[in-house]
Protein backbone atom coordinates (compact mmCIF):
# COMPACT_ATOMS: atom_id res chain seq x y z
CA UNK A 1 0.00 0.00 0.00
CA UNK A 2 2.77 2.42 0.91
CA UNK A 3 4.37 2.30 -2.52
CA UNK A 4 1.05 2.74 -4.34
CA UNK A 5 -0.38 5.35 -1.99
CA UNK A 6 -0.70 7.91 -4.78
CA UNK A 7 -2.96 5.48 -6.71
CA UNK A 8 -5.25 5.26 -3.68
CA UNK A 9 -5.24 9.03 -3.24
CA UNK A 10 -6.12 9.58 -6.93
CA UNK A 11 -9.04 7.16 -6.53
CA UNK A 12 -10.23 8.94 -3.36
CA UNK A 13 -9.55 5.85 -1.24
CA UNK A 14 -8.15 6.07 2.31
CA UNK A 15 -6.02 3.03 3.14
CA UNK A 16 -5.39 2.14 6.77
CA UNK A 17 -3.83 -0.70 8.67
CA UNK A 18 -5.14 -2.53 11.71
CA UNK A 19 -3.21 -4.88 13.99
CA UNK A 20 -2.92 -5.72 17.69
CA UNK A 21 0.23 -3.67 18.39
CA UNK A 22 -0.02 -0.73 20.77
CA UNK A 23 -0.53 2.84 19.59
CA UNK A 24 3.09 3.66 20.54
CA UNK A 25 4.44 0.67 18.63
CA UNK A 26 2.39 1.71 15.61
CA UNK A 27 3.77 5.24 15.71
CA UNK A 28 7.35 3.94 15.75
CA UNK A 29 6.69 1.40 12.98
CA UNK A 30 4.84 3.90 10.77
CA UNK A 31 7.70 6.37 11.09
CA UNK A 32 10.31 3.70 10.35
CA UNK A 33 8.42 2.38 7.29
CA UNK A 34 7.39 5.90 6.16
CA UNK A 35 3.72 5.05 5.97
CA UNK A 36 1.48 7.81 4.71
CA UNK A 37 -1.67 6.22 6.09
CA UNK A 38 -2.99 5.55 9.60
CA UNK A 39 -2.42 2.39 11.60
CA UNK A 40 -5.14 1.47 14.07
CA UNK A 41 -4.54 -0.52 17.24
CA UNK A 42 -6.74 -3.58 17.80
CA UNK A 43 -5.18 -4.66 21.10
CA UNK A 44 -8.20 -6.78 22.07
CA UNK A 45 -8.42 -8.29 18.58
CA UNK A 46 -12.08 -7.31 18.33
CA UNK A 47 -11.77 -5.92 14.81
CA UNK A 48 -9.81 -8.98 13.67
CA UNK A 49 -12.48 -11.26 15.12
CA UNK A 50 -15.31 -9.27 13.51
CA UNK A 51 -13.63 -9.48 10.09
CA UNK A 52 -12.63 -13.14 10.35
CA UNK A 53 -8.91 -12.41 10.41
CA UNK A 54 -8.04 -14.47 13.49
CA UNK A 55 -6.22 -17.75 13.07
CA UNK A 56 -7.85 -20.83 14.66
CA UNK A 57 -5.91 -20.26 17.91
CA UNK A 58 -7.86 -17.00 18.42
CA UNK A 59 -4.71 -14.99 19.13
CA UNK A 60 -2.67 -14.78 15.95
CA UNK A 61 -3.92 -12.80 12.99
CA UNK A 62 -3.93 -13.78 9.33
CA UNK A 63 -3.00 -10.88 7.11
CA UNK A 64 -6.26 -9.98 5.41
CA UNK A 65 -7.04 -7.08 3.11
CA UNK A 66 -10.51 -5.59 2.81
CA UNK A 67 -11.76 -2.88 0.52
CA UNK A 68 -14.83 -1.21 1.93
CA UNK A 69 -16.90 0.92 -0.43
CA UNK A 70 -18.43 4.28 0.33
CA UNK A 71 -21.71 2.47 0.93
CA UNK A 72 -20.11 0.52 3.81
CA UNK A 73 -20.17 -2.81 1.98
CA UNK A 74 -17.14 -5.04 1.58
CA UNK A 75 -16.15 -4.83 -2.09
CA UNK A 76 -12.90 -6.79 -1.77
CA UNK A 77 -11.51 -9.40 0.63
CA UNK A 78 -8.36 -11.50 0.33
CA UNK A 79 -5.82 -13.18 2.57
CA UNK A 80 -2.16 -12.30 2.19
CA UNK A 81 -0.90 -9.32 0.24
CA UNK A 82 -3.01 -8.81 -2.89
CA UNK A 83 -1.97 -6.28 -5.49
CA UNK A 84 -3.25 -2.82 -4.62
CA UNK A 85 -4.56 -2.56 -8.18
CA UNK A 86 -6.91 -5.49 -7.43
CA UNK A 87 -8.29 -3.70 -4.37
CA UNK A 88 -8.80 -0.47 -6.30
CA UNK A 89 -10.47 -2.27 -9.22
CA UNK A 90 -12.99 -3.86 -6.85
CA UNK A 91 -13.73 -0.50 -5.23
CA UNK A 92 -14.34 1.15 -8.59
CA UNK A 93 -17.18 -1.24 -9.48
Amino acid sequence: MRDELSDFEQAGVQPLGVNPASVDAHARYAAKMQFGFPLLSDANREIAAAYGALKPDGRLIQRTVYGIGRDGRIAFAARGAPAPSDVLAALER
